[in-house]
């Protein structure tokens, strides 16, 4: 980074406690891609020897109903508070978000009751009569790809592979995609800040990677709540991911790295779209450009298995870049079920390549 951004970046530190977390799932995580939170504990326990606690008692933090207009704010913050009140009742203080939507939800309850003492008090006494519960406000709050940055060296001397295109001994080009909730609403909630995070660039930067910096870096990936929910709209989110995708383009990337599961599921997915629609594709000879989280990223390095981590729920193929990077892997395991059980090849795209 430039001396300029240097100086921005380092007026946007955060602490990021070193062990024992509280672990809050992502309801829309657990659908869409669901092996990669497993394998974010699996990183955390047997990789690096934390200690993580994940709550089956929990449940979603109402963000996409609330940011929707269908979810009060006073039921959210009530929500919230029950999900601290469970990580006192399991003797943890760090609170560890999987979600970027989540980690905004409790970034902006928190910050209402900082600056609206009432509001908080009002919390308290709607938890005690809902449930008959108190609640501590966590000692340190973080999102999951916070972690993985704070252990980005360990993980580094712990992994078999790097960032680099096997073929050809280059770092492979990568695209980071910060979800706009983890730090465009709050900035000090995240690393580096709104305008240069950190947070998955310096994972790039630590695993041998190469930044594209493209001019729709910061670029809402059109995610949206609404555009969600309702059909008519998803137009709408489609047409932003396109304006990313038409930007980085040029500077062909060979993956892109998110930290939301919103924003990784659709970036992912509208290249299907756009592809089926317009008849465009993007990244190399017609498979679109992958899109990883970041601990898919992380398990891919550590040497897990693409298919135990769940790298085939993508709707972009994976071989290429796999290839790339020297991975072995089983392309008869691809469609295995847990047991091993043939759960059957899904229906292909007509122009988005697939293997």
């Amino acid at each position: 980074m430039s001396s300029g951004k240097n100086e921005i970046w380092a007026a946007y530190q955060k602490e990021i406690a070193d062990d024992h977390y509280y672990f809050a799932r992502s309801c829309i995580r657990q659908n869409i891609f669901p092996a990669a939170e497993n394998l974010f504990i699996n990183i955390l326990r047997d990789d690096l020897g934390k200690d993580i606690y994940d709550d089956e008692k929990q449940t979603t933090c109402t963000g996409i109903a609330y940011h929707s207009g269908l979810v009060p704010m006073e039921t959210t913050m009530t929500v919230v508070a029950r999900q601290f009140a469970l990580m006192n009742e399991s003797g943890y203080e760090n609170f560890v978000v999987s979600c970027v939507t989540s980690f905004g939800i409790y970034a902006e309850m928190l910050e209402t009751w900082k600056h609206f003492p009432e509001t908080e008090k009002q919390t308290r006494e709607a938890l005690k009569r809902a449930i008959g519960k108190d609640f501590t406000i966590p000692k340190n709050i973080v999102h999951a790809s916070d972690i993985i940055y704070k252990f980005r060296k360990e993980i580094a001397a712990h992994a078999k592979l790097r960032l680099i295109n096997n073929k050809t001994g280059e770092p492979l080009k990568v695209v980071e995609h910060i979800g706009c909730h983890y730090a465009k609403i709050f900035p000090f909630h995240g690393v580096g800040g709104a305008e240069y995070p950190y947070v998955l660039a310096g994972l790039i930067d630590e695993w041998g990677g190469k930044q594209i910096d493209y001019p729709e870096r910061r670029h809402c990936c059109g995610f949206g709540f609404r555009q969600y929910l309702l059909k008519s709209n998803r137009g709408y989110s489609a047409s932003n991911s396109k304006i990313k995708f038409d930007s980085m383009n040029p500077f062909k990337p060979d993956l892109i790295i998110a930290n939301c599961p919103g924003c990784t599921f659709f970036l992912d997915r509208w290249q299907y779209v756009i592809a089926e629609q317009e008849g465009i594709t993007y990244g190399e000879n017609g498979y679109g450009i992958p899109v990883l989280t970041y601990e898919e990223i992380a398990g891919l390095l550590l040497g897990y298995d693409p298919w135990d981590i769940g790298l085939q729920t993508h709707q972009v193929t994976v071989e290429p870049l796999l290839d790339k990077m020297g991975i072995h892997y089983y392309p008869g395991k691809k469609y295995l079920g847990a047991n091993g059980e043939d759960i059957g090849r899904p229906e292909l795209p007509i122009v988005l390549k697939c293997i």
